[in-house]
Order: structure tokens, then C-alpha cells, then sequence
């Protein structure tokens, strides 16, 4: 595959989305483990792989719309890296080589060990 040049537009939805994920990962990762309330557990009585699991108070109704409104920025940011003018101009066999190669290229530097999106 040759190596493609990006638009500078694109690179920086790119970076976004990357960070938004980040920050939806982020912000999950502190919220209680039940959207709703729900008892916990001891080990042995259920998933005893993951020891005694906690009673979970469930989300504010402001952790919820928080959580919903980074999902809705990932889901715009998404539609328009994959809208973008760009990809018109990619042969169709490489399409998918140069989306692969546009994350790697475009992915922060501090979120350098996350997944791609």
C-alpha cells in the first residue's frame, strides 16, 4: 500500500474522535458499574472470577446525559471522518488499508497506548 497524505481537516476530526474516545473511556471508567441501582455480590455466588462486587447506586441523571452527550459527539465525529470529501479520492481497494493508516497517523500522542477507534 502507498502511503496516503490527509487532508488537514480530516487528521483533526480524526484526533478528535480519538480523544473523544478517550474521554468516554475515561468518564466510564468512574462511573458506578450499574446504570441503574443494583445489589452487588459476593465471591462464589456469582462471576466468583471477579471477587465480591460492590453494591452499585446507578447513575445520575447528569452522569447519563454526560455519558450521552460524549456518545453523540464520538457518533457525529465518526459520520464525518467517514463522509469525508477524501475518500472519494481513494481507489476503493485501499480504502480500508488508508483508514487503518489515518487512525495510527492521526492518534494523540498521550492516547498513544488506547485502541484505535
Amino acid at each position: 500500500m502507498t502511503t496516503t497524505v490527509f487532508p488537514e481537516d480530516l487528521l483533526q476530526l480524526q484526533e478528535r474522535l480519538h480523544r473523544a474516545h478517550a474521554e468516554h473511556r475515561a468518564y466510564l471508567a468512574g462511573l458506578p458499574w450499574s446504570v441503574e441501582p443494583m445489589a452487588g455480590w459476593t465471591r462464589g455466588e456469582r462471576y466468583s472470577h471477579r471477587g465480591d462486587v460492590p453494591d452499585s447506586p446507578g447513575w445520575s441523571n447528569e452522569q447519563k446525559q454526560r455519558v450521552d452527550e460524549i456518545r453523540a459527539e464520538i457518533l457525529e465525529l465518526s459520520i464525518a471522518v467517514v463522509d469525508h470529501s477524501h475518500w472519494a479520492t481513494v481507489p476503493r481497494e485501499e480504502v480500508v488499508a488508508a483508514r487503518m493508516q489515518l487512525k495510527r497517523h492521526a492518534a494523540p500522542s498521550d492516547d498513544a497506548g488506547a485502541e484505535a477507534a
